[in-house]
């Protein structure tokens, strides 16, 4: 294993709303079960000593499971998912960080808005945070093209962002729906590749996948290889990715960098 590549593995710690996305009906409770279903399907993963993720945590989840988060953050670094998953003001960056420090006892370094919405820096040093996870350098049709942004770790207003990982040259997307529909193979070619050339990985996952949400009706790219199928391609996936770096959170990964 090589000490100078690190692979930064996260997971959006959250309340299952996709459906809403798509015009469909779920309520509060079924999305916070959905969402703490998940946690526990995942949790012989966060289980492993030799694992140090990142736990982008809504503060309305840990509001629900405080003991659950609080466990977890023991190991790994429980970052900030602002308050609601659906919902979004200013004054929440803030908030879920107050939030998420009084349920786990620890510092609240980063942030990552869901499904990836652009966010002021200013307001996001204002609130206290030292870094921004919110940025998937590539272009996603009928969602964000971000091809113009850098692909890697850099500094906006004080504020380091570290984006999810793309690979070099294509920008090719490495994150959870590539994850799902592309041949493993190509996947673990794209990732080992990205990771020697920036020397970190910073892949993210989404609990509520590894539920059974096949009766949603949510398109099929969402859905697909979830539960057993889709932890055991995670397993794999980690298993190879511990011969070629170490895990760690992405607050340990910034304390690494050269001031």
């Amino acid at each position: 294993m090589s000490t100078e590549r690190f692979i930064l593995l996260s997971f959006d710690v959250e309340e299952f709303d996709m459906p809403l996305e798509y015009g469909y009906q779920i309520s509060k409770e079924e999305q916070l079960s959905i969402g703490k279903k998940g946690l526990d399907s995942i949790s012989p993963i966060l289980a492993d000593r030799n694992i140090q993720s990142t736990l982008f945590t809504t503060a309305n989840f840990a509001d629900h499971f405080p003991q659950a988060v609080k466990e977890l953050s023991i190991q790994h670094e429980v970052a900030s998912h602002t308050y609601y998953h659906s919902s979004f003001a200013n004054e929440d960056l803030q908030l879920s960080k107050q939030r998420l420090e009084e349920i786990t006892g620890h510092p609240v370094y980063g942030l990552r808005m869901p499904r990836m919405r652009t966010v002021d820096m200013d307001e996001v040093k204002k609130a206290g945070y030292q870094y921004d996870s919110s940025v998937n350098p590539t272009w996603l049709p009928g969602r964000y093209n971000n091809l113009h942004l850098p692909r890697t770790v850099y500094s906006e207003s004080g504020i380091y962002r570290i984006p999810a990982s793309v690979s070099p040259n294509l920008r090719i997307p490495l994150f959870w729906l590539s994850f799902k529909n592309m041949p493993w193979q190509v996947f673990k070619y794209l990732a080992l590749q990205t990771l020697k050339k920036d020397g970190y990985l910073c892949l993210y996952f989404h609990p509520w996948e590894f539920t059974d949400i096949n009766h949603y009706q949510l398109p099929m790219f969402t859905r697909r290889w979830c539960i057993d199928q889709l932890l055991e391609r995670l397993n794999r996936t980690i298993q190879y990715l511990q011969k070629e770096g170490e895990f760690i959170s992405i607050h340990n990964y910034i304390n690494k960098k050269p001031r």
